[in-house]
């Protein structure tokens, strides 16, 4: 049979082996134990593989092997209105880097929280997956702890801030907290001296970690807090535009208002145009992701852009490491700067983090000294 007809039908392992006059134990360990063989040998198998174009049976190596090859990857329910448009790059991204090792990503859906647990002892029982990749994490998500006592590769993007402070298992994350913080440094640095938030209700700790940059930042500066913050049930731009018209019916408004997310900031934009006023001149307005709606709005929104593609291949980097290992990986977002908020800054998130620990600092120092002038 000449390589041009077997090209045309489904190459198996056994005429790999004869094109390349070895065994077929020795083309199996090529693709599953390459380690076995001297390099000449697995050159040899190699060239085989690529002249004839073989592709292994995935089940058939699944039950080689134990590895079925795929990595999976719940996508959270959402109501209706909801949009999120950067964890649609980081799955296209996600999906992208795995494939560079020859894995690919199954999608599956599942409730929130415990219930949802169910779905993934499933794909665990039937060998579906090698191991999952988490996002849309809560406080004390429980899967973390769910799949570590269980030891199932997994890596998280996005934190579970546990009650005792120890992350289970790997993770990546954006430092939210760092990069409101220095959103709002370069808004009071632009003479802004009151400065909302729109966030977000729930268990998110995403949500919550860039709250607390906002906080941190307004502490370190002077700025008021108390009724400048509105919590949304859900990341839709109506939720926005009503949590925008609260702070704006305040007696003294914010001039500046920072949202945890782009669809929240569209509607704090819309909700100022209502009013007769203009996003970036008499409000300026933020938000978070750097969305592609960021740039396509009149005025551009100023937003947080995170390194999605960095976060795809760290993820990949940590669940490929050996058993037993646990990392976790903080990555710094980029605050892209456009007419709704011209923000400038030379602050690394490094340095914000360590200006905020200093204010936190000095925060708890001048109440103790109140306490005790009060004894």
């Amino acid at each position: 049979m000449t390589q041009r007809s077997i090209r045309h039908q489904a190459v198996t392992l056994r005429q790999v082996a004869a094109h390349a006059a070895v065994s077929r134990q020795t083309v199996s360990n090529a693709i599953n134990a390459p380690h076995r063989l001297e390099p000449a040998t697995l050159a040899k198998v190699i060239k085989a593989i690529d002249e004839l174009r073989y592709r292994p049976n995935r089940s058939a190596r699944s039950l080689s092997t134990g590895s079925a090859g795929l990595i999976g990857y719940c996508i959270p329910q959402r109501s209706v209105g909801y949009a999120n448009s950067m964890m649609d790059s980081f799955l296209h991204a996600l999906s992208a880097a795995m494939e560079t090792v020859g894995r690919h990503v199954l999608l599956f859906t599942a409730p929130p929280g415990e219930a949802g647990l169910s779905m993934y002892a499933d794909l665990i029982a039937q060998r579906a997956v090698d191991g999952f990749v988490l996002s849309d994490t809560d406080r004390d998500d429980p899967r973390h702890p769910w799949l570590t006592e269980r030891d199932i590769r997994f890596v998280s993007f996005g934190r579970t801030w546990p009650e005792d402070g120890q992350e289970r298992g790997s993770w990546v994350d954006v430092d939210g907290a760092a990069a409101c913080s220095a959103i709002v440094d370069g808004l009071h640095a632009n003479g802004h001296e009151r400065i909302g938030f729109v966030g977000r209700r729930g268990r998110l700790g995403a949500a919550k970690d860039r709250r607390n940059g906002w906080r941190d930042a307004c502490v370190r500066h002077g700025l008021p807090i108390a009724g400048m913050s509105v919590a949304c049930p859900g990341d839709t731009v109506a939720n926005g535009e009503r949590a925008a018209h609260l702070l704006l019916d305040r007696p003294k408004p914010p001039t500046a208002i920072v949202a945890i997310s782009d669809v929240f900031a569209l509607g704090v934009m819309r909700a100022v145009i209502d009013r007769g006023g203009r996003p970036g001149t008499d409000v300026a307005v933020t938000g978070f992701d750097d969305t592609p709606l960021a740039s396509a709005v009149t005025p551009a929104l100023t937003s947080v852009r995170q390194p999605v593609v960095e976060i795809a291949a760290t993820a990949l980097r940590l669940l490929e490491a050996p058993t037993g290992t646990s990392e976790g990986v903080l990555l710094p977002g980029t605050i892209v700067s456009r007419d709704s908020a011209d923000i400038t800054t030379t602050l690394t998130p490094a340095d914000v983090r360590q200006r905020n620990v200093a204010a936190h600092r000095q925060q708890a120092g001048l109440k103790r000294d109140r306490q005790e002038n009060k004894k």
